[in-house]
């Protein structure tokens, strides 16, 4: 097979998002080819469609995905053709939004037998930013204790961040929510204590009164003057978000530490340590087949085109999701 069927976006709109056949992807040595099953839209999705310039080349956008491995590039050592996997992909390379994605091995798992690749399609990308935000610039290990502020917790990585947090590490979680639905998300994936995010300074530290060890930002904007308030002398605030400008001077008389925090960093440069997210993606597959983790689809469409991927962004867009919407075949 020579072309295969996929979902170009050729403006910023999601109007812009149309049904194409393009030419099935080649396959670099380090490369899988999978046939996907079923992806997830993420605010970064939302965002790069929303930046791009009109154009007569369609951009074939997506990260989160399951499927199938239906070849393999000639260093691939680690998944083997027939392999169920899941990924977040990688922002330099088209996406996956479309029949069949090449992606590096380095990246890619095998997926959680227990999870349906609808369920499994929901958490790649999340998860490998709530582990790396944790265990890579937190630095927490199982024997940590301490509190831990995750903003937006009813969202994509605040789901899996609870989660994650409660499971390998000892600290207590205050999750910001406001909507009694979003509020209530966040206490079933293990939150103990949830503050609203409107009243983020005085809820927080009637919660916690010497403040916060550890905060997690995606959200940054307008929010520094409470930061500086409420994260304690010596903490540490890692930041998912770009905001165009962002002064963080007022953080420096407590030493608290800023992190930044991308999962893309590892693709976009092939770090020697790349595989360290198909190592995550292994050890969280092992926790969802225990039990121990849980998928945080919320919204399953069950149409793989243009029609269905618009109706996917326009949700996330709406800035009111719970959990994750996914597009599966």
């Amino acid at each position: 097979m020579d072309t295969m069927t996929a979902i170009g976006a050729f403006a910023p709109s999601t109007d812009g998002l149309r049904d194409i056949t393009v030419a099935v992807p080649s396959v670099r040595p380090r490369d899988v080819l999978v046939r996907v099953h079923a992806v997830s839209v993420n605010p970064v999705d939302v965002k790069q469609r929303s930046a791009l310039e009109p154009s007569d080349e369609p951009k074939i956008l997506g990260y989160d995905a399951a499927g199938v491995v239906e070849a393999v590039g000639s260093q691939v050592t680690t998944l083997s053709v027939g392999d169920e996997v899941w990924y977040a992909g990688d922002i330099t390379r088209a996406g996956s939004n479309a029949e069949l994605q090449a992606v590096d091995e380095r990246i890619v798992a095998r997926k959680p037998a227990s999870l349906s690749f609808a369920e499994a399609a929901a958490l790649p990308l999340t998860t490998i930013t709530a582990w790396e935000s944790l265990f890579d610039r937190f630095g927490l290990t199982a024997d940590s204790t301490g509190d831990l502020l995750v903003l937006g917790a009813a969202g994509g990585v605040g789901s899996i961040m609870i989660q994650l947090a409660k499971a390998l590490t000892g600290v207590r979680v205050i999750a910001t929510a406001s909507r009694d639905e979003s509020r209530a998300w966040a206490q079933r994936m293990g939150a103990d204590v949830i503050v609203n995010h409107h009243r983020l300074r005085d809820e927080t530290l009637a919660a916690v009164p010497g403040g916060v060890d550890y905060l997690f930002s995606p959200h940054s904007a307008g929010n520094i003057d409470d930061y500086e308030v409420i994260v304690k002398p010596f903490g540490h605030i890692t930041a998912i978000d770009d905001p165009p400008s962002l002064d963080v001077t007022g953080l420096k008389a407590k030493s608290i530490a800023w992190h930044w925090e991308l999962m893309f960093t590892r693709a976009m440069f092939e770090t020697p340590d790349m595989i360290e997210q198909q190592r995550l993606l292994a050890r969280t597959a092992e926790l969802v087949d225990q039990g121990t983790l849980r998928t945080t689809v919320t919204k399953t469409i069950t149409d793989f085109s243009a029609a269905g991927l618009a109706e996917a962004h326009r949700d996330v867009e709406s800035g009111r999701m719970t959990g994750k919407v996914v597009l599966v075949r």
